[in-house]
């Protein structure tokens, strides 16, 4: 059984990784954004309790799956039942530029001109990852990164295979 969760900043690839993840494997996939926020206003953080109902739903009903996020809370959760952890950690500078390379999400976005609206402070929130102390951080992720006892990887660029 494939179940593969994969964490990091955001532009870190996250996303990419997925869903090739998805296409080789034919794997379920959950990005937890879709778990974390609410429908009708995507800037408030949906009740946990809730996010962790559903994220349990999508694990029980899937054999093979990828789920994909940055935030601890989920990845927690997540990471009990994963076959593989996979750690996306290029740096910084990588994230960034991903981030700006990035396509329209529409699944997260209405409009393209939507997305690029927040851009600014996304930049800004990617840049604080190795200083935050907050589920986003580096150090949140390190941390569940060497927690982990089964097969795990950490991926320091964006030249990595599947």
């Amino acid at each position: 059984m494939n179940k593969i969760v994969i964490f990091g900043n955001s532009g870190s690839g996250k996303s990419t990784m997925a869903l090739a993840l998805k296409q080789n494997y034919e794997l379920a996939h959950l990005d937890l954004d879709t778990l974390a926020w609410e429908v009708e206003n995507p800037t408030v953080r949906r009740n946990m309790e809730d996010s962790l109902k559903d994220l349990s739903e999508f694990i029980k009903t899937n054999d093979n799956w990828v789920i994909e996020g940055c935030y601890s809370s989920l990845l927690t959760e997540a990471i009990r039942h994963c076959t593989k952890l996979i750690f996306l950690n290029p740096g910084i500078d990588t994230c960034v530029q991903n981030c700006l390379a990035r396509p329209w999400e529409s699944h997260k976005y209405p409009s393209p001109e939507a997305q690029h609206e927040n851009l600014t402070m996304l930049l800004d929130w990617v840049k604080e990852y190795e200083t935050r102390d907050d589920e986003f951080s580096l150090q949140s992720h390190r941390q569940l990164f060497e927690e982990f006892a089964g097969e795990k990887i950490e991926y320091l660029s964006n030249q990595r295979s599947l």
